[in-house]
């Protein structure tokens, strides 16, 4: 008996987010033991890191969302062929551009971490964990998309296992290289690298072997160049999510330097680890959606992707909201998983939680958002969505720091997502009108 369309958003998303939260463990539990064994300079110092970090997992997310959207269409217009070689093709596109990454990190990591204002001793910690990335830009690129074409090809479970294999060697790896022979941040970018590097080769190797729906062949192997601008411009929106991100973190990071401390910087970067749960859930419910939306949209099957739009958008906000809620009711239990022995970090982070994040749910609209113009084939409009999230908030940060200090740093982003948000759903009711018209045309 085929199952129901809710019953098959439920199969896709739940392996899929436990995908996504187990690979944000990566991040989280570098954090956890970096607070705890290297304190706020460290935290301070994988914060100036981070925006380096996350232009490089935008890369990786970008060709394989648009690879994985691409493939999906493929499938549902019934042909294979085509889908495999433009499966291949993703995979390649990830081994030509992880040379022209590492190149860019080896000549510019001082100079990226000089424009967030980073100096001493955070300095010298953040460029221990790029000197690592670098070398490792490769597995970070292939960690990230690899998963994205498991689900599209109908593999969400093992897409799941296998970020939770790396997720585990990532924890044993931390607590060996940064607690047990302090390596400090180095450790933890040896620890991270390492892990991506299992979960890209099993993810690539599983695409040349009999458990493949789309097995990839010597004959698959083609180059298809027409289909290179189209996944680049599916995946766009993706890597401007995480280009938004990185932008965002650099200047955060260098205003609450000039407004503030270092200390601050610490807690936002604690911040940041908190939020990486949320935006992870956030990222799996798109992610696990975006199959099911491309193949029925090529099999235009209009009804069912309107539905499948719903139940993305309300769960991601109603677990935002929820996630809101239990943040505000328990702030000093969640800051201390990370450092309890700081006052002035902890009270810090705790005032960033109660002013920052009160507008999180709406994170994962804009994201739902995004992931359903790339799911359908509009990366303009997803990509729209994804710089317009970086323009909105820019002009915030630069006015409210100036009338209110830190507290303005804080309340800028929350500001701008509420801002944004109004455009895109008007944005997405115009053209949620324009289908519906185009349905009752007669035939």
């Amino acid at each position: 008996m085929k199952k129901s369309i809710t019953r098959q958003f439920f199969d896709y998303t739940i392996p899929t987010v436990a995908a996504m939260l187990v690979s944000g463990l990566y991040q989280v539990v570098d954090g956890i033991f970096i607070g705890r064994y290297v304190g706020a300079d460290g935290l301070a110092g994988i914060n100036l890191a981070w925006p380096v970090i996350a232009t490089v997992l935008g890369v990786g997310m970008m060709i394989g969302v648009g690879t994985g959207a691409l493939v999906s269409i493929k499938q549902g217009e019934k042909k294979p062929t085509l889908a495999r070689q433009i499966l291949a093709s993703g995979i390649m596109v990830l081994l030509l551009v992880a040379p022209v990454v590492s190149g860019i990190l080896y000549f510019g990591n001082e100079t990226f971490l000089g424009w967030q204002n980073g100096q001493g001793r955070v300095f010298e910690l953040g460029q221990q964990y790029l000197e690592i990335l670098t070398f490792a830009s490769v597995f970070t690129l292939g960690s990230i998309a690899v998963p994205f074409l498991l689900r599209n090809d109908n593999s969400p479970n093992l897409a799941t296992l296998l970020m939770i294999v790396g997720a585990v060697l990532n924890i044993v790896l931390d607590y060996l290289f940064i607690g047990v022979w302090q390596w400090e941040l180095r450790g933890a970018a040896l620890a991270t690298a390492i892990s991506q590097c299992v979960v890209m080769l099993l993810g690539v190797g599983y695409f040349f072997s009999p458990l493949a729906n789309e097995r990839l062949g010597t004959q698959d192997l083609r180059f298809k160049l027409s289909a290179i601008p189209q996944i680049f411009s599916i995946g766009l929106a993706s890597f401007f999510m995480y280009a938004y991100g990185s932008v965002m973190v650099g200047i955060h990071n260098a205003l609450l330097v000039k407004y503030g401390s270092t200390v601050l910087v610490g807690a936002y970067a604690i911040l940041g680890y908190i939020v990486t749960v949320y935006y992870f859930v956030a990222e799996g419910v798109a992610s696990g959606a975006q199959p099911l939306i491309s193949y029925q949209y090529g099999a235009k099957n209009n009804e069912n992707v309107s539905k499948l739009l719903k139940l993305s958008m309300g769960s991601v906000v109603g677990l935002g909201i929820a996630f809101i809620v239990t943040l505000n009711l328990f702030p000093v239990e969640l800051v201390s998983v990370f450092n309890s022995s700081d006052p002035e970090l902890l009270a810090g982070t705790v005032t960033a939680i109660r002013l920052h994040m009160f507008a999180l749910f709406l994170d994962g609209f804009l994201v739902v958002a995004a992931a359903y113009y790339q799911a359908i084939g509009l990366g303009r409009k997803a990509l729209f969505v994804s710089i317009g999230n970086m323009l909105v908030q820019l002009p915030f940060l630069y006015i409210m720091p100036q009338l209110f200090g830190v507290t303005g740093i804080w309340i800028a982003y929350p500001l701008s997502n509420i801002a944004l948000t109004l455009v895109v759903l008007v944005m997405m009711a115009r053209d949620a009108k324009k289908h519906r018209a185009l349905q009752l045309q007669p035939s």
